[in-house]
């Protein structure tokens, strides 16, 4: 059986052929060092808490306060935690949103890491 053609990597600019996504130089650089959901703590005892939460605020606190009625689907930690295993838990720091709220949310004020000097 004839082995596939070589395709290029997908990194910009590398001219080199592979039989995967990147070349070996390349695939360093694009492997996902971010560990796993659990490894992060959204385990068990997350799933439990999350599901409580939302039983008690069933609506999106941002459609709120625009006046429309949502139902609540994401708990969000309104300071991100970055690994902070107190704030992951305190319940003061968490919020009840809809999908969209959260993501636009996650991508204009959580994107990036503030620094405090």
């Amino acid at each position: 059986m004839p082995m596939k053609p070589k395709k290029p990597c997908r990194h910009p600019g590398c001219p080199k052929l592979t039989d995967g996504i990147y070349c070996e130089e390349h695939g360093l650089l694009h492997c996902s060092d971010r560990t796993s959901s659990a490894g992060r703590g959204y385990d068990r005892r997350w799933r439990i808490a999350r599901s409580r939460f939302l039983k008690a605020h069933p609506l999106c606190v941002r459609c709120r306060e625009q006046g429309r009625l949502v139902k609540a689907t994401v708990v969000d930690h309104i300071v991100p935690h970055r690994g902070d295993d107190r704030l992951f838990w305190d319940e003061e720091n968490w919020q009840a949103l809809c999908k969209n709220c959260h993501d636009s949310k996650t991508m204009t004020e959580d994107r990036y890491q503030e620094y405090k000097y």
